[in-house]
């Protein structure tokens, strides 16, 4: 009986070490896993986390830099949303420009995309060939050409010239300036259609296949298959595109700085100047709220919507 009670505890001592050191190596583990990652952890705690901080006090502020903020509640949004014409300005400009540069750059890149998703020989050089400009396709000199091209004397009205066609100052023109942005921005597809010609790869060729079998034509395939197996790449540039269109600025900027007559005067130029130009930091870092408010409400909404129009393979093939 003695026996087996010390060979009991003897056990019991055996596992309780074994628990000590699992739970040793286990905080060891720990500590080295944050140990690895404390300089990203720092760098986003300094870096990210607290300049959002710093930006939503400040927005409830009188801040001009040079001297200390004052707290005034919500003045800067009163101020904002009753009595800043320019607001009102800047923000319908910039939704005028996400509503016609968002569907055109998404329907250009897929168009592309379609085309490039061909087993023709040299394909890989003319998917270089175009995405490369893409590379640049944000840039200053770029911004710089396109305002070159669409002067009064620039490359467009040459062009036009030659066919007897009077050109107009594209730029200048408080009517065609906007449109010049948004071409823009339609012609930097690049991304865009790297990501639905990804999306093309992945659609099962069997389904083409059936499809034809049954007397599919090209249009009736396009509609019946390749939108729906594309839906979820169609959604994921669509919210990525309007984030990234919401924020234009260097186009705006570089091409008409906001003229002419505040034609192409975008929200990120206005909170910019607001900033930089008048040093109204309270004031700007309330306009920066805003427009991360519009965006999460538009991001939040076209989640809502994507369950009647977003198709997933893994779902049958069914909305989410």
């Amino acid at each position: 009986m003695n026996e087996v009670k010390t060979a009991h505890t003897e056990k019991t001592r055996t596992s309780s070490r074994q628990t000590k050191t699992a739970r040793q190596k286990t905080k060891s583990n720990l500590a080295a896993g944050y140990i690895f990652i404390s300089p990203w952890l720092i760098g986003f705690l300094l870096l990210t986390l607290w300049p959002i901080a710093q930006s939503f006090y400040l927005s409830f502020t009188d801040y001009s830099l040079l001297e200390e903020p004052v707290w005034t509640g919500l003045d800067n949004y009163t101020k904002i949303f009753t009595a800043d014409t320019t607001f009102t300005k800047s923000l319908s400009v910039t939704f005028m420009f996400v509503l016609f540069s968002v569907p055109l750059k998404l329907f250009f890149s897929l168009m592309v995309a379609l085309a490039l998703n061909k087993n023709i020989r040299g394909m890989n050089i003319y998917r270089t060939a175009i995405y490369f400009p893409s590379l640049i396709g944000g840039s200053i000199a770029v911004a710089a050409l396109w305002r070159n091209m669409f002067g009064i004397d620039g490359y467009i009205n040459q062009v036009l010239a030659w066919f007897g066609i009077e050109g107009v100052g594209w730029i200048s023109n408080p009517d065609t300036s906007l449109g010049t942005l948004i071409l823009l921005n339609t012609w930097q597809f690049g991304s865009t259609m790297v990501i639905f010609l990804a999306g093309l790869k992945q659609v099962p060729q069997e389904l083409y296949e059936s499809a034809s079998v049954d007397g599919a034509g090209e249009f009736r395939k396009f509609i019946s298959i390749t939108l729906p197996m594309l839906s979820p790449v169609m959604f994921f540039n669509l919210v990525l595109g309007i984030i990234g269109s919401f924020q234009t600025f260097t186009s705006a900027f570089i091409i008409t700085k906001g003229g002419p007559i505040n034609s192409t005067y975008m929200y990120a130029m206005f909170l910019y100047e607001k900033a930089f130009k008048h040093y109204q930091m309270g004031y700007a870092s309330a306009l920066a709220w805003i427009l991360l408010t519009i965006v999460a409400l538009l991001t939040i909404i076209n989640f809502a919507a994507s369950k009647y129009w977003v198709f997933y393979e893994s779902d049958g093939g069914k909305p989410k």
